[in-house]
């Protein structure tokens, strides 16, 4: 392989999330036409949210920069529109935990952490520049549940500016909904959490986009307010900020300014991305809970399974 090309796909595999995960910082990436990736209004994510019992907060991860509770990480978990609260400590989602330090993994034996699902592909796991097998307290139990994503190299020579690469985004959200071995996958990962006893963890490469996605739906069968879905699914730009920063400028140094420009977008998580699933969602099932039972065909017993796990 030439040197360029080695750059250019060094280049994507940055672009793309895939990078070993850093704690969070302060500061926001600009996007361009997307606005700051730092920026979050917290808007449901506030006080409101919360409930006032003196729980301990979900710990953040040095080592797994976006290691958080589907139910949230404070109080008494995310309010449901009925009123109900989101169980903590119950599903946790996170980026890729392969340099997961021992500090960290003494602090998910802890959590209770009993399953892990890995929806990486084989490609990610095994590249030598960004992969690797997840490191975790010695009683979970692995499970590679893969869904794949568009080629890597492929990418980074055919995005030529940000618009470009959101669309692929917009595009990958919808796939989760159009594409049928996706559905079964996310389906298989959701049937085993509501089988599996203990604290479950899922995550993808930066726990994002696949991550993202199946948050969303637990989130979602819970009876989260949208509101509450989407300004949580936007933590992703503040926990991942300071792994996206060295990124951005491991992009410039390998092909300049304008390609980190051009790739920024895909670094982090934009409003438009999971809203263009769930507006497939409503195009193709017109709700959530059709998605689920006709989409990825989860029966009722399933359902009802990870209601009882979500909802205290």
């Amino acid at each position: 392989m030439s040197t360029h090309t080695m750059k250019t796909f060094t280049a994507v595999l940055l672009a793309s999330g895939l990078l070993l995960s850093a704690p969070a910082a302060a500061g926001a990436l600009d996007t361009g036409p997307l606005g700051p990736l730092g920026a979050l209004d917290t808007g449901s994510l506030g006080t409101e949210s919360l409930g006032p019992e003196n729980l301990a907060d979900t710990p953040r991860l040095a080592s797994v920069a976006n290691f958080r509770d589907v139910a949230g990480n404070t109080g008494a978990g995310y309010k449901t529109a009925n009123g109900h609260r989101l169980n903590r400590g119950v599903i946790y989602r996170s980026d890729a935990p392969t340099k997961t330090s021992d500090a960290d993994l003494a602090t998910l034996t802890a959590l209770g952490v009993a399953d892990a699902y890995d929806m990486r592909g084989q490609s990610e796991i095994t590249n030598p520049l960004i992969g690797g097998q997840d490191k975790l307290p010695a009683d979970a139990v692995y499970k590679n549940v893969p869904i794949e994503f568009s080629n890597l190299i492929q990418l980074a020579q055919t995005i030529t500016s940000p618009e470009q690469a959101a669309q692929f985004l917009v595009d990958t959200n919808k796939s989760f909904v159009t594409d049928a071995a996706k559905r079964t996958q996310f389906a298989t990962v959701l049937t085993d959490i509501a089988n599996n006893d203990g604290a479950q963890l899922f995550h993808c490469t930066s726990g994002k986009d696949r991550t993202g996605w199946t948050a969303m739906l637990l989130q979602s069968l819970a009876g989260l307010p949208q509101q509450t879905i989407m300004d949580d699914y936007l933590l992703s730009n503040t926990y991942l900020e300071e792994t996206n920063q060295k990124i951005l400028q491991q992009i410039t140094g390998a092909l300049g300014a304008q390609a980190a420009t051009n790739l920024t977008p895909i670094l982090g998580v934009d409003a438009s991305y999971l809203q263009a699933g769930l507006d497939q969602i409503t195009a193709d099932y017109g709700t959530v809970d059709k998605y689920l039972s006709e989409g990825l065909g989860l029966d009722t017993a399933t359902i009802a399974k990870l209601k009882a796990k979500l909802l205290a």
